[in-house]
Parts: C-alpha cells; sequence; structure tokens
C-alpha cells in the first residue's frame, strides 16, 4: 500500500527564504488525500468510548471516584473544578457515552467531537489521583479529531447533507494522529531505559506473581525470557515506531504491535489502552487502505477491473492559524516529557515529572503510613488515608510527592475549621519501589504546612533511594545507571 495524494491542487511557491518554506510545508499538508483511514480511526474511536463509559458505569467508578471521596485533588490552577452533585455528574458521564457514539455514527460530529472534549476533559481534571495515561491519549486524539472533517465519509452527516461528503481530506488530517502517535510509542521506550526495566523489573515479579494463572506467564521460565522482553519492548518502541512510517516494514511492525497489546491485555488490568493504540496505528497505512484490502480480499475470489482514476479534488487548504497551532501543540508535546531532567532523583521513586510522558506499566510502588497531624497544644492525630478515602485515592497519596504535599494541606485546613488552631503535619510513610526493601519516604522532621514543593526541582523534604536495585536483581550488560543524575 502507498501513501500517495490523490491530487495536488496547488502549486508550491518557489524560493529558499523561510516564508517559502513554510508554505511549501503547508501547501503539502493541505493535498487532498483518501478519507477513509480518517473516517475509520473516527468509527473506531467513537466505539472504543462508547464501551469504555459502559464500563465505568457498570463497575460503578463515577460514584467510587468523584461522589464517595470527601475530597479531590484538581490539577495546579484548576482548583475551581469541582465534582458536579448527584445526580448531574451521572448525567455528565452519560453525555460522554452519548458524544462518543454521535461521533461514531457522525452525527452532529463537530457538536458531537467537542462536547466529547468538554466533558471527557472535565473528568480528566477533576482529581490527579486518577490519572491514567490512557485518558490523556484519549484527550489528545479527540481534539486532533475535532480539528478534522473526520465526518466527510462513512458518517451520518454525509448521508443527510450530500454536499458535505467528500472521498478526500487534507493529508495534515492523516499526518497529524501519525505524528502524534509517533510522540507517544518513541517516548514509551525512552522512558524505559532505565536499570531497573533493563534488568527485567518490574515485569519479572508481576509475571511470577501470576504463574500459573495465565498459560502465557508459564513461558517465563528463564530469567532470559525476562531480559528479552524488557529490551525487546524498548527497541520496539524506539527503533520500531519509526518504521511504521516505511511501508516496507510498516505491516510487519504493525503485526509485532498487535501482538504486544493482545499481550498486555491479557497480562494486566490496563482498560482501553491496548485497543486504542491498535486502532490508532492503522493510520500508518495508505489512507485509502480500506478500500485497498476490501479489493484484495474480494480478488481472491474473482477478477476485478482496475480503479478507475479519481478526478481532481479539492479540500479546504491548511490555514496559517491553524498550522501555528499545529507546530505549538506538538512542541508541546515533544518537550513536555523531558521535563524530568529537571529532577534528579529517579522518577519512579519521586513521582516528579511523571504525568504526561507516557511512562505506562514500568513501575510497581508500594507505600504504607500516616500522617501525624499536631496542634499547638501538643495534642496528636494519626491519619491514614486508606481510612479516609477510596484505596486507589490513598496509594496516589502515600507514593506521589505533590499529593502527599496538597494532603498536607488539606489536613491543616480540616484541623484549623476543627478549632485546633494552626496544626503541623507530619507524614511517615515507608515505601518500596520495584521490589526493594521498604525504606522511608519522606523527612518526618518536616513540618509539610510550611515546607514549599518545588514544581521544577527536587524537594529537600524527600528521602533519596537508598538501594539501587533489588538484591535478585537479574544482572544487566551494562555499567548500572545512577541513583542520583550528576
Amino acid at each position: 500500500m502507498t501513501d500517495m495524494p490523490l491530487h495536488a491542487t496547488t502549486h508550491a511557491p518557489t524560493g529558499t527564504s523561510l516564508s517559502a518554506r513554510i508554505e511549501r510545508w503547508r501547501l503539502a499538508l493541505s493535498a487532498p488525500v483518501s478519507a477513509q483511514s480518517l473516517a475509520v480511526l473516527r468509527i473506531l474511536f467513537g466505539a472504543i468510548l462508547v464501551w469504555d463509559c459502559w464500563r465505568y458505569i457498570e463497575n460503578n467508578r463515577i460514584l467510587r471516584y468523584y461522589v464517595l471521596p470527601d475530597h479531590n485533588f484538581p490539577y495546579f490552577g484548576l482548583d475551581f473544578i469541582r465534582p458536579l452533585p448527584e445526580p448531574f455528574i451521572h448525567w455528565a458521564w452519560l453525555g460522554v457515552g452519548l458524544t462518543a457514539f454521535l461521533v461514531m455514527i457522525g452525527l452532529w460530529y463537530r457538536v458531537a467531537i467537542w462536547g466529547f472534549v468538554l466533558l471527557f476533559g472535565y473528568f480528566f481534571l477533576l482529581d490527579r489521583t486518577q490519572y491514567l495515561n490512557h485518558n490523556y491519549l484519549v484527550l489528545l486524539y479527540a481534539v486532533l479529531l475535532a480539528l478534522a472533517p473526520a465526518n466527510r465519509m462513512w458518517s451520518v452527516d454525509a448521508w443527510l447533507n450530500p454536499g458535505w461528503r467528500s472521498d478526500a481530506v487534507p493529508a495534515w488530517t492523516v499526518g497529524a494522529v501519525r505524528l502524534q502517535t509517533e510522540i507517544v510509542l518513541i517516548y514509551a521506550g525512552i522512558v524505559k531505559i532505565t536499570d531497573d526495566w533493563l534488568r527485567g523489573e518490574p515485569l519479572k515479579m508481576w509475571i511470577e506473581a501470576r504463574q500459573g494463572q495465565l498459560w502465557l506467564a508459564d513461558l517465563f521460565q528463564y530469567d532470559w525470557m525476562f531480559l528479552a522482553a524488557t529490551w525487546g519492548t524498548v527497541i520496539l518502541h524506539v527503533a520500531g515506531a519509526p518504521l511504521l512510517y516505511w511501508h516496507r516494514t510498516r505491516l510487519a511492525v504493525f503485526l509485532i504491535y498487535c501482538a504486544f497489546h493482545m499481550s498486555n491485555a491479557m497480562f494486566f488490568n490496563i482498560g482501553i489502552f491496548p485497543w486504542l493504540t491498535m486502532a490508532v496505528t492503522l493510520i500508518f497505512f495508505a489512507p485509502d487502505w480500506p478500500q485497498q484490502l476490501a479489493r484484495r480480499a474480494l480478488g481472491l475470489m474473482q477478477p476485478l477491473p482496475p480503479v478507475p482514476a479519481l478526478p481532481p479534488m479539492r479540500v479546504a487548504p491548511l490555514s496559517r492559524a491553524l498550522l501555528a497551532v499545529l507546530v505549538v501543540w506538538f512542541t508541546i508535546q515533544i518537550v513536555i516529557p523531558q521535563r524530568q531532567i529537571l529532577f534528579p532523583n529517579l522518577v519512579g521513586w519521586t513521582g516528579d515529572g511523571h504525568r504526561f510522558s507516557w511512562r505506562m506499566r514500568i513501575y510497581d510502588r508500594d507505600a504504607t503510613g500516616y500522617f501525624r497531624v499536631v496542634a499547638p497544644s501538643g495534642e496528636e492525630w494519626r491519619i491514614n488515608p486508606h481510612d479516609e478515602m477510596s484505596s486507589r485515592q490513598a496509594h496516589a497519596i502515600l507514593t506521589r510527592t505533590d499529593l502527599i504535599h496538597d494532603y498536607a494541606q488539606v489536613l491543616e485546613t480540616e484541623f484549623a475549621a476543627r478549632g485546633h488552631g494552626d496544626v503541623a503535619v507530619h507524614a511517615h510513610i515507608m515505601k518500596s519501589l520495584n521490589g526493594r526493601p521498604d525504606q522511608p519516604y519522606i523527612d518526618t522532621s518536616v513540618d509539610l504546612t510550611e515546607a514549599r514543593y518545588n514544581w521544577f526541582g527536587p524537594d529537600p523534604w524527600v528521602v533519596p533511594i537508598q538501594t539501587r536495585v533489588r538484591e535478585d536483581a537479574l544482572p544487566a550488560w551494562f555499567p548500572p545507571l545512577p541513583l542520583q543524575k550528576p
């Protein structure tokens, strides 16, 4: 399958100036290509999100995540975003499912896709303790789909309004989804280049815990299998993702990715992520791949006439304003995951720089502990987050420094409202990373109500990790990586 545009409609300007080059890029991105792959992506995206919406309803997650908790932890500067009272919050979630369904069938597409972005974004921003990489990925793809005319083909809108129907879309609509997918896949490999992952951890401890439960887990009888799996994952993402652009290797890499994602779905509870990623990766095939695939299948049963030449097609050109938006968008997508360089501690230990950086299933963190609240009178209380909130929230609070700091401020406010004055809050937490022995995580002498949280550097009240690897860690074929960055 080739990736040739349907027809070029405008002559590119000549010249070597920056403005001429930008104009050539803009015109190239405005070239018409088949709308088929974008239409398939819209249908699969909507169907997967309808299923995800039902999963939340079936498991009563809206109640458990956003209604029952006494506290939610919104993102910095977004404290005004609060859970709606019942039953409105459940209606809002039904709105997510409804807009996803409308996107799938392509009815009132523009209203539906932007409604989905707003509603799904609202739930995403409600609570940092509920952060999931695949929910972030859903939002990114939803915004790109909202900017694209993905309802020009195989949609109710196109059926009801023949004047809107078109076999072509601008090339940038396909290229933007491809680039977004490349960024996610390559970073998912780069972030795994850590001492633990290249020694087979925490994959080894996860699979050993499931021996006898799944037939595939029983294949890992030898240590080299763990190393092959962890190193192979890095190679697949860092080297395999760019090969999706090359037509000679595209199908083979896609099939390997499918096997990889399906095995992940079998081993781990990671929701829609494997299915969403496989659906989106189809965009790397030729824009008219559904038609080519159908012709090849039918051609096995009967001779088919050649495909007639398509007439020249016109599509809306990529505006300079939208080109600028896309440049800023992808610059942010490339820069944000690299903010880990600001922090000398291991990201897996502190959690600094973890979100929005595609660190998926590479850490196993366990923590126990409590918060000690001390009143000016000397009276003390011990607060265990597991007694105050859901296990999901409590686990996030005990393992992430920003949430530890925020929860200390919540406790200070609560106890002041009860008439206990200006209390001090100390965190007594023992944490384990990837099977290491428990060690102190937070300096217990620090009053967290007085401590400052540093968004762009390490926090002195976080105790650095002391143990390089597990005692039974597998050998690695490289010099050990430092616990502290120079």
